[in-house]
């Protein structure tokens, strides 16, 4: 299951992101609320956990707008206030379900798998494109009957793909998805692993490829 954060006190976020890692999930973390909707617009998430206070949009605004650009995602609203008022407010733009900080992991896991199911989406080990399978917990790569074990970065940049195979990624998606939002990582860190890849699609012999688009970024093809 693919899981955005956008929760801007880091050391929770950090929190979050591990536990979630640990049920299998794979997470990214934004840190404001335009990050936020940028990430949920580019990307094809399972559930959002998403603060209220931010900076930038806070929560409310947030889902006022995915819920405008017709993105149905289910949003769990996480934050600091309890008020009644606010629940319904959070409520009312859109969101799925609340919860007030602090908060039990074991609840919000079981309350994160029940908003996946709403959205009718099936939690799996392995994510299929062509005639490729990733396993999400062990980072192997197959095609047919052969493997490949993918190095951590190779196994985040492809993964990006194959959880949105009919989109053409920005470079600067894969560097914000792969590198984080505040790294110093370039196109060519990018090109380098898209090479890395390549590589390794050639050697399983895959009908997948990955095609640059000029000044905007790449997309998997499937060779007809």
């Amino acid at each position: 299951m693919k899981i955005l954060i956008a929760e801007d006190e880091r050391s929770l976020s950090n929190a979050l992101k591990k536990l979630l890692e640990q049920q299998g999930n794979l997470v990214d973390a934004v840190y404001d609320g335009q990050s936020a909707v940028d990430y949920a617009c580019e990307m094809d998430y399972q559930v959002i956990i998403l603060d209220v206070m931010m900076p930038e949009l806070d929560g409310f605004e947030v889902i006022r707008q995915l819920r405008g650009k017709k993105i149905s995602t289910p949003v769990l609203m996480l934050t600091a206030r309890s008020a009644v008022r606010d629940k319904i407010t959070g409520l009312n733009f859109g969101a799925d379900d609340y919860m007030t900080k602090p908060f039990d992991p074991e609840e919000l896991l079981a309350r994160v798998t029940a908003l996946s199911r709403r959205r009718g989406e099936v939690v799996v080990d392995t994510v299929t494109f062509g005639d490729l399978s990733l396993n999400v917990n062990s980072a192997v790569l197959t095609c047919r009957s052969e493997s490949v074990q993918l190095s951590r970065k190779e196994f985040d940049v492809l993964k990006t793909f194959l959880y949105n195979p009919t989109m053409t990624i920005t470079t600067e998606s894969l560097i914000n998805n792969v590198w984080g939002i505040d790294s110093e990582a370039t196109d060519n860190n990018v090109e380098v692993y898209m090479s890395f890849i390549r590589k390794k699609l050639k050697y399983l012999r895959s009908d997948v490829s990955i095609k640059k688009v000029p000044r905007i970024g790449y997309r998997l093809e499937v060779a007809k």
